[in-house]
Parts: C-alpha cells; sequence; structure tokens
C-alpha cells in the first residue's frame, strides 16, 4: 500500500464528512454562543436589565449593551443553529465579536487579555457568513440552493 493509495483514502473520507462536519460546525458553535454565552445574560445569574448597566464605548445610549450582547448570543444564534437567515445571523454575531473584543478584551495579541474566544468565534461566525448555512438547514429547505451559495 503506497502513499497515494493512503492519500486517497483520506481524500475520500473527507470527501464523505465535509457536509456533515460543516453543519456541525455551525450547530455547535451557535449552541455554545446560545448556551455558553447568551442565556446566562438573558435568564441566568448574570441576568442584564433592558436599561442601564454597561455603556458603549464611553455613550450612554440609555440601553444595557450586555442586555444586547445577550439578546444576539442567545436568540439570533437560536437563528445560526436551526439554518434561518443564517448568513446574517453570521454576520451579527460576528460583528457583536468585534465589539466584545474592542469593548472588553482590547490587547495587543488576543491571549493577553482574555480575547482568545471572541477572536474564535469571530473566524467561526464570519466562515458561517461566508459559505453558508449548508443543505441541512431551514434556509436550504425554504429558499432552495440559493441558502448555499
Amino acid at each position: 500500500m503506497g502513499l497515494k493509495s493512503i492519500n486517497d483514502k483520506f481524500s475520500n473520507t473527507a470527501d464523505r464528512f465535509q457536509t456533515i462536519s460543516w453543519e456541525l460546525l455551525r450547530i455547535m458553535s451557535g449552541l455554545m454562543m446560545m448556551v455558553g454565552h447568551g442565556y446566562g445574560k438573558m435568564f441566568g445569574e448574570k441576568k442584564q436589565p433592558f436599561t442601564g448597566g454597561l455603556d458603549f464605548f464611553g455613550l450612554d445610549v440609555g440601553i444595557n449593551m450586555l442586555w444586547i450582547a445577550g439578546f444576539i448570543e442567545f436568540y439570533v444564534a437560536i437563528l445560526v443553529v436551526l439554518g434561518l437567515f443564517t448568513r446574517w445571523a453570521a454576520l451579527l454575531t460576528a460583528i457583536l465579536m468585534v465589539m466584545a473584543y474592542l469593548n472588553s478584551h482590547l490587547a495587543w495579541f488576543p491571549t493577553f487579555n482574555g480575547g482568545e474566544l471572541a477572536t474564535v468565534y469571530f473566524c467561526v461566525f464570519i466562515a458561517i457568513f461566508a459559505y453558508g448555512p449548508g443543505p441541512f438547514s431551514l434556509d436550504a429547505k425554504i429558499f432552495g440552493n440559493k441558502a448555499g451559495d
């Protein structure tokens, strides 16, 4: 068994699992965002009020920015999990991760101030925005092949 045949076997296996691994990345990223971050801000011990609280880059906008972050992290992540309006939901979540990094974790390098998770989530949600929801999504069921373009 030569190196070429081993490489061919790995390539065939990778091709078969490409779609399911993409769906798994989309669903698990959305679930981790929803349960690990959004739930606590919306319903858990760190529940945020709608008004007051954290300001927005030094501006008092009257609405608690952590509540807005929790809303996006919970409800918009549900859209990512379901694959419904996936590109818009992923883009909004990626923008939120940029805001989280700039507002709470700003440092020369992400690991210097706890910003690596925001950076990883940003990269994942930008990839979901770029590649779309995949064939096992509500977007694909409702809008057809255009959802996966």
